[in-house]
């Protein structure tokens, strides 16, 4: 059996240099994703981080990530689960690992899409700058925006501003759960309260749309690899229209001011909610992260 262990702050440094060595742009492969997300497990085995994800009282073990011999580090991941009793699933996996499981097991998993989970990769440029007639909307929608809030600034999202959006991601949630009784939001708040809590810890980085002292808005986010930057949270208050295309846009800003060297950002998946799907389309991807999932098939599946 793997000796998974719940993830701890203190392997940051360690586990990011197996996350940034293998240069995934999936948002499963953000330490600070693990960290605030779900009951996430980890184990270094033979050049491998070997990871277990639980959500939903289901558990999934993330494609390994490392460097050695690949099916020792699937067949440990094989064994884990026969003998946890729990079917052997693997996850957030590209194209390219289900060709490689099925050059090493012949036949001995089956393949799933998983569209709800393909994240959306944008050129930090196109967020920044916004050129180009398929951002004419875009641009129109914050005109206006500017228009009616002149006084609107953007601050870097830290100790002077940062009760400010904690107390408008409260409000949201307020709201949103008010607007949309059926939905569970309580993971997501769950995870946004760990995100503030260990700000520093996680390296966390964002900004807040301020006016007159107001917050209306923030996003915020972490490193993913060398060149790409995983956007967690963003929220904003419906009563201010256009708030959202203005943190989106200051945002990417603030992070290519600062990191010139970042080419891309994950604003990560849709989860199959149609609106928004609808308003990540609507920022014109680059390229969309593919995932898939593997199940290993049984000989009882065939029954």
């Amino acid at each position: 059996m793997i000796p998974f262990k719940k993830l701890e702050l203190a392997q940051r440094e360690r586990f990011n240099s197996y996350l940034y060595e293998a240069g995934k742009q999936a948002c499963e492969y953000s330490f600070t994703n693990l960290f605030l997300w779900g009951r996430q497990k980890a184990a270094e085995v033979d050049g491998f981080l070997l990871l277990q994800s639980q959500f939903d009282r289901k558990s999934v073990y993330p494609f390994p990530v490392g460097q050695g011999d690949l099916k020792m580090a699937l067949d440990a991941i094989i064994h884990d689960a026969s003998v946890r009793g729990i079917p052997c699933c693997l996850a957030a996996m590209t194209e390219q690992d289900c060709q490689l499981t099925e050059q090493l097991y012949p036949g001995k998993f089956r393949f799933y899409s998983d569209r709800n989970s393909f994240d959306y990769i944008y050129a930090i440029d196109d967020l920044a700058d916004l050129r180009g007639r398929k951002f004419q909307k875009k641009r129109n929608h914050l005109n206006r925006f500017e228009q009616e809030h002149p006084n609107v600034e953007i601050l870097p999202l830290d100790e002077s501003t940062r009760v400010a959006a904690f107390l408008l991601a409260e409000q949201w949630y307020q709201n949103r759960c008010a607007a949309e009784p059926s939905r569970d939001f309580h993971l997501e708040q769950l995870a946004l309260h760990r995100a503030f809590a260990f700000w520093q810890q996680l390296g966390m980085e964002g900004v807040v749309l301020m006016e007159n002292g107001q917050a209306m808005a923030f996003a915020m986010g972490s490193r993913l690899n060398g060149d790409t930057f995983d956007i967690h949270f963003e929220k904003a208050l419906d009563i201010y229209d256009g708030a959202y295309a203005a943190v989106n846009r200051g945002f990417a800003r603030y992070l290519r001011e600062k990191y010139p060297e970042v080419k891309w950002l994950n604003r990560e998946d849709d989860l199959g909610i149609e609106g928004l799907r609808k308003a990540k389309l609507s920022y014109c991807p680059d390229h969309m992260v593919e995932k898939y999932w593997a199940r290993l098939w049984e000989e009882e599946d065939d029954h």
